[in-house]
């Protein structure tokens, strides 16, 4: 681990972007060049103290997830996210890895999107990268680890990921997923990251094995859901998903579908970023 050398690429990446690039306000008394160690801690999920510690070369060594995060907040190129690795000590990811990185035109794209939520997942819906307003609608979705870090997963074995739809609509959503994880199942067929998740929700619930068993297929491109919000109350949304070439990786853009939900919206984001239990959008 070159530690002198990751503080010192850190910290000239922060300084090189801008607040509004990562779809952050700009205040009129900013006196620091580029970003706050704090708002790159934010984007990234972790503490401004290891923020700290990391450009001042104090740090452990940093896990690839961590390494991962510090990419996406940083917005670095696929050329700077792997000198990134190799300075923490690490290869960086390749094959089944690479597709755990949120492609770096892709994470462009969602500093566009500045007035709708999105992210990019997956297609086992991992979530790889948010923007600011999918952040402010959802919570931090790209920081939990074995199976957890599948929304699919999440879904089936945590009861409390149902509260962010309404009771009404559970089935639709785990139909849905269950429906594109078989689109996938058989599109990569016996690659066993698929085969391993499909097993392991098997033997956990009864619910999945029996939803699984109809075989239906069906790849999510577009969906009106219902987000419940615990601050505005429910957000009628539209949700557009947009695939790359190879199917891997998904950008998933989720827009107001009526003006009661464009205000509550709006209400979100003068609010600011809150700190909400991380929970599949189904």
């Amino acid at each position: 681990m070159q530690r002198d050398e990751l503080a010192d690429f850190l910290r000239r990446r922060r300084e090189a972007i801008s607040p509004g690039e990562v779809g952050l306000a700009t205040g009129p008394r900013r006196r620091t060049a580029g970003l706050r160690r704090e708002e790159v801690a934010m984007l990234a999920g972790m503490s401004v103290d290891y923020v700290v510690r990391l450009e001042q070369g104090r740090s452990s060594q940093p896990s690839l997830q961590l390494l991962g995060s510090l990419g996406r907040a940083l917005r670095l190129t696929d050329d700077e996210r792997d000198h990134l690795f190799h300075l923490a000590g690490h290869q960086p990811p390749a094959s089944e890895g690479a597709a755990q990185l949120a492609r770096a035109g892709l994470v462009r794209m969602l500093d566009l999107l500045e007035g709708a939520s999105a992210m990019v997942i997956s297609d086992l819906g991992q979530v790889l990268a948010q923007n600011r307003m999918s952040l402010l609608l959802a919570g931090h979705l790209m920081n939990e680890t074995g199976d957890n870090r599948y929304l699919v997963y999440r879904w089936f074995t945590h009861p409390d990921a149902w509260g962010v739809h309404p009771p009404e609509d559970r089935e639709h959503h785990a139909r849905q997923m269950i429906a594109d994880l078989r689109a996938v199942f058989g599109r990569r067929a016996g690659d066993p990251e698929v085969v391993r998740l499909v097993g392991r929700l098997q033997a956990s619930s009864a619910e999945f094995r029996r939803y699984w068993a109809e075989h239906e297929v069906k790849v999510r491109r577009a969906d009106r859901k219902t987000l419940i919000h615990p601050q505005v109350g429910p957000l009628l949304m539209d949700c557009e998903t947009l695939m790359t070439p190879d199917l891997r990786q998904h950008l998933v853009v989720l827009t107001p579908a009526d003006a009661e939900t464009r205000e509550r919206v709006d209400l979100v984001r003068v609010l600011g970023l809150q700190e909400f239990p991380a929970t599949p959008l189904g």
